[in-house]
């Protein structure tokens, strides 16, 4: 009976969950041109309309193939839309919208007719996948956007916008320059539950000595001092590899940059590894270890156990944090005091992603799910952890446990960074 209960249960949560998950995604498109659908808005990217019709083949090889034996549906999108099909520069040529729409809606509904007789208690871990997956690829179709209107130089019209509501609702700052102090001890680092993916698994314990963090992200007018005294021109600051990128690429300010003062006490966004690693050898300090953050984010000291998310276990919403698109831009850094963490870490979630020093690997008694090519190929010492999530992350894949990863020399996502120091 306790079974027949949960089974009924999980599905009364996956049927309202992919709606909407599915809704979110469709209405990033809405009034989206050709050109945008198709184009790359920069090499190392995708075209969104080829992510859109990924997320239909990921759902329709795992929940129809091989959870539910049945035949492929599209086989002339194998090719196309397998994450390992084709060179990203070759996957241009796409059917339109309407065409992909069509696959997406096919594949849906198949798997929604296999949700009402799939055995979703053996395989929630899968269902929960699937779901994060496409909450994923739609952040990668936000930030891509994000990308393409600086190409057009649409970002000004959608500046002002953000300007004027924020300057009617934002409190005066509080000290961004805060730094707090969290004491030397254990905690438990990762997820064990059904929700986690294969690299938060599993659970473990750290310790770590005393060490300080900042309370807030580093803000764009901190970022604005380090430019103004020349950061980007002083190799002092820089790694030989952050130096070498730097004299390649010939940046002198962060992608997703605004001089308006009006951003001031927004966190900066669009910067890379490289980057957020030379302000804060300006500023005397350092990166934070992937273990400092989520300790500073996740850890209740006085319950000795962890959190979902910094402020506890409640899911989160517009109160808590900066996320699932709902704004669609940043917000300053001190706008959610509801959502801090038991030692004061504010804008832990959502907002910007933030870059920490450590390489992106597995945890002792890594095991992947569910396949090998998820995480475990990126275990090479090559890839940046990345914590938080941003301001287009969805609630599916926001916790403080999460783990993003890339190349350090990627300043196209939604990134910034806060700084620690021993």
């Amino acid at each position: 009976m306790i079974s027949k209960l949960h089974k009924s249960s999980l599905k009364e949560t996956f049927f309202p969950a992919f709606s909407q998950c599915r809704a979110k995604t469709l209405a990033l498109f809405e009034g989206i041109d050709e050109a945008t659908f198709c184009s790359q808005a920069h090499p190392d990217f995708s075209p969104i309309g080829w992510h859109l019709g990924h997320i239909a083949y990921t759902e329709s090889l795992w929940l129809l193939e091989r959870s539910a034996g049945l035949p492929c549906l599209f086989p002339r999108y194998r090719k196309l839309f397998a994450a390992d099909g084709l060179p990203k520069k070759e996957r241009v040529k796409l059917p339109n919208l309407e065409e992909i729409r069509y696959y997406l809606d096919t594949v849906r509904e198949k798997v929604l007719h296999y949700l009402e007789v799939a055995d979703v208690e053996q395989q929630e871990r899968l269902w929960r996948f699937i779901l994060q997956h496409e909450s994923q690829h739609s952040e990668i179709i936000s930030f891509v956007l994000e990308l393409s209107k600086q190409h057009r130089g649409q970002g000004d019209k959608q500046t002002r916008r953000q300007e004027e509501i924020f300057s009617l609702v934002c409190p005066p700052p509080h000290d961004l320059s805060e730094m707090i102090q969290i004491p030397a001890g254990e905690f438990e680092m990762g997820d064990d539950s059904v929700d986690a993916l294969d690299n938060e698994q599993p659970v473990h314990r750290v310790y770590l000595e005393t060490y300080r963090i900042d309370r807030y992200p580093v803000t764009c007018a901190q970022y604005r001092v380090f430019m103004a005294a020349g950061g980007y021109q002083n190799p002092r600051w820089w790694s030989k590899a952050g130096w070498e990128w730097l004299q390649t690429e010939q940046v002198t300010q962060p992608l997703y940059w605004c001089e308006n003062p009006m951003w001031d006490h927004h966190p900066v966004c669009g910067v890379s590894w490289y980057e957020a690693q030379a302000y804060s050898r300006f500023v005397g300090k350092r990166l934070p270890t992937e273990a400092e953050w989520e300790k500073a984010a996740s850890w209740d000291a006085q319950a000795n156990c962890r959190r979902i998310y910094p402020w506890g276990n409640e899911e989160p919403t517009l109160k808590h944090c900066n996320h699932d698109n709902f704004i669609g831009k940043t917000t300053p850094v001190d706008a959610f005091s509801i959502g801090q963490s038991f030692y004061g870490l504010y804008d832990a979630l959502g907002n910007v992603w933030e870059w920490t020093g450590s390489w992106f690997d597995s945890y002792p008694g890594f095991q992947s799910y569910p396949y090998i090519g998820y995480s475990q190929v990126y275990f090479d010492q090559q890839h940046r952890v990345l914590k938080g999530g941003s301001w287009a992350t969805r609630p599916w894949a926001l916790r403080c446990s999460f783990r993003n990863w890339y190349h350090p020399c990627i300043r196209q996502i939604l990134a910034g960074f806060r700084c620690a120091a021993d």
